[in-house]
């Protein structure tokens, strides 16, 4: 699936980023996830076996989430996401190159940028979903200037240091999602812990949707 058609089924736009996954939980955190209403799920590829995590996810779940893959560096990386069966492509910073080989090979794009600077050069590069790092450092006001000045088809998603006690906040300042990793899933947390951590997120958008 794509970002936008889990999206569309009224999915919270909160991306789980599970980095230093084993393959061979991969599945059972990820049906855990999706049980719990969490359905854009990132694999860092500096986690041990993104390629085996992230294809045995997409072979599993890929009619019922959007699977990616994220710390995407370059083409040739890109150019494995896609081969696992990956669906969108999340990178820590904006590289054009990255950028238009993920397109072309059918992936949604997710680049990281931190200046206004980096975000129209991503846009320019064919980006409409722009991840802001570190959100919590930068704080919600970072936000509201940057939404200001970007197109309103551009989508910004707050990551680092958003969770539940934040997340109203990032969203007034207009953030459209969230990228969620450590809150979440470290290694070593079973899928029921990482269910329940996926709940309370999940309750705390819900919550500021009323």
């Amino acid at each position: 699936m794509t970002i936008d058609e889990v999206l569309a089924q009224g999915t919270p736009p909160i991306v789980a980023i599970l980095r230093g996954i084993q393959t061979h939980e991969a599945v059972a955190i990820a049906t855990a996830l999706v049980e719990a209403g969490v359905r854009l799920i990132e694999v860092p590829f500096n986690s041990p076996d993104p390629v085996g995590s992230i294809a045995a996810m997409a072979a599993a779940l890929g009619t019922q989430a959007a699977i990616g893959g994220g710390t995407v560096t370059s083409p040739e990386l890109a150019e494995q996401l896609a081969g696992t069966g990956g669906t969108f492509m999340v990178s820590p910073n904006t590289d054009p190159a990255v950028i238009s080989r993920s397109k072309a090979l059918g992936m949604d794009v997710l680049p990281g940028f931190l200046t206004p600077t980096e975000a129209f050069a991503a846009v320019a590069a064919g980006a409409r979903d722009l991840k802001l790092f570190p959100g919590s450092a930068l704080g919600s006001g970072y936000v509201k200037a940057v939404r200001e000045v970007l197109p309103p088809s551009v989508r910004v998603w707050a990551v680092g240091g958003v969770g539940p006690a934040n997340m109203a906040e990032f969203l007034g300042a207009g953030a459209f999602g969230f990228g969620i990793g450590s809150s979440l899933y470290r290694p070593g947390y079973d899928a029921a812990h990482v269910k329940a951590n996926a709940l309370a997120l999940v309750e705390a958008w819900e919550r500021t949707h009323g």
